[in-house]
């Protein structure tokens, strides 16, 4: 309970009732140096005379001992920052059992620890033991179950799920994502079309500003997620040429339009390198160097500043608040650290093995190293 400071808390609460040491012992029936040894630390109160001390304070038990059970969102933010930077100078094992301090210590906080749930999505791979990944992993679906379970909160409820669906697919356990997204996420549930109803709403109103800026939020986000979609269909696309070579010219000219190399460089390299990797696997070397470079230059883009930061453009330029209204603020999930180590050995995908005497390859390499 050092923890909460009840020893500096009862010395400020004393002094701003304006009694003494005498008075607060003899109402507690105990010794003046009992309450002295209270307040420098010495030793603790039994904790049956908490209610009694809370009580004569006329305040609960909790800010007695400096306890608040709720994070605020600025809190949160900045537990989630430091646990990330955490993980970039110290031990795995050490950040962990960091966490999991703050895990119990809060564990009602639903907000909390629906970021926590991402934060270990983004880092559990860190864990140098296989064992350790899948702690963390069946962690995060522990926790995610717990937030469904007792969360009042659906949107919480619901983006819970997805980090639960996550966590499965890293183990393997592709029926548990069946049962848990199959229903939820099919695209002509009329629940997707609530955004344009809520605009409509808003404008109803009169106010235009809001309208504007959730309209922006979800075309960003309806562009970003087109990205990722045909990124996956790439993916399960691979041995039909035709397709890979229309999906790449469609998407290539998605992410051009909307400048996604400066407006969110991550999500257009991770495309750009799927596209490589289609084209390798096809013998095309041509284009998997072309789009290697693409993937560089995003990745360039993407880390050529110490902080990793969300960002609109002249465009999406009413989305910034709503960023900061997701938890973390405008800072990127991951560290520059954490996505530094991913990208220097994805060239080493096997895919890639027979370019490995091509010039230009070798000047891709290159590129990629250079960032730091």
């Amino acid at each position: 309970m050092n923890h909460f400071n009840i020893s500096e808390n009862i010395g400020r609460l004393r002094h701003e009732k304006k009694i003494t040491q005498e008075q607060l012992a003899y109402f507690l029936g105990v010794t003046k140096a009992s309450v002295s040894k209270w307040e420098t630390a010495q030793s603790l109160p039994d904790v049956s005379l908490l209610p009694l001390i809370a009580s004569f304070f006329d305040i609960s038990i909790d800010e007695l001992i400096g306890y608040h059970p709720q994070l605020s969102k600025e809190e949160i933010m900045q537990l989630y920052y430091e646990f990330s930077e955490d993980f970039a100078n110290k031990s795995f094992e050490e950040v962990m059992d960091k966490i999991n301090v703050h895990i119990k210590m809060y564990y009602a906080c639903y907000p909390f620890i629906f970021q926590v749930c991402i934060l270990l999505i983004n880092y559990y791979m860190l864990a140098k033991e296989k064992a350790q990944q899948t702690e963390v992993l069946q962690l995060i679906i522990t926790l995610c179950e717990h937030v469904q379970c007792d969360c009042k909160d659906m949107n919480i409820c619901s983006n819970v799920v997805i980090l639960q669906a996550i966590a499965n697919l890293q183990l393997g356990k592709a029926k548990e994502v069946i049962e848990l997204l199959e229903d939820v996420t099919k695209p002509y549930k009329l629940i997707n079309q609530g955004s344009i109803y809520l605009t409509m709403a808003y404008m109803m109103l009169g106010n235009t500003q809001k309208a504007r800026s959730f309209t922006q939020l979800n075309l960003y986000y309806d562009i970003l997620s087109l990205v990722g979609d045909a990124k996956q269909y790439l993916s399960i696309s691979i041995d039909n040429v035709d397709v890979c070579n229309e999906t790449v010219k469609r998407i290539d000219k998605v992410i051009k339009a909307f400048e996604l190399i400066r407006l969110h460089p991550n999500d257009a390299a991770v495309f750009y390198y799927q596209a490589a990797v289609c084209y390798a696997a096809n013998d095309d070397i041509t284009n998997t160097l072309h789009y290697l470079n693409l993937y560089v230059d995003c990745l360039e883009e993407l880390l050529k500043n110490d902080k990793i930061m969300l960002h609109g453009d002249w465009y999406f330029d009413s989305i910034m608040e709503s960023f900061k209204e997701f938890g973390i603020g405008l800072k990127a999930p991951r560290n520059r650290k954490a996505i530094l180590e991913d990208v220097y050995c994805s060239l080493e995908n096997p895919a890639f093995a027979n370019l490995q005497k091509e010039t230009n390859y070798k000047e891709i390499k290159d590129r990629l190293k250079n960032i730091s």
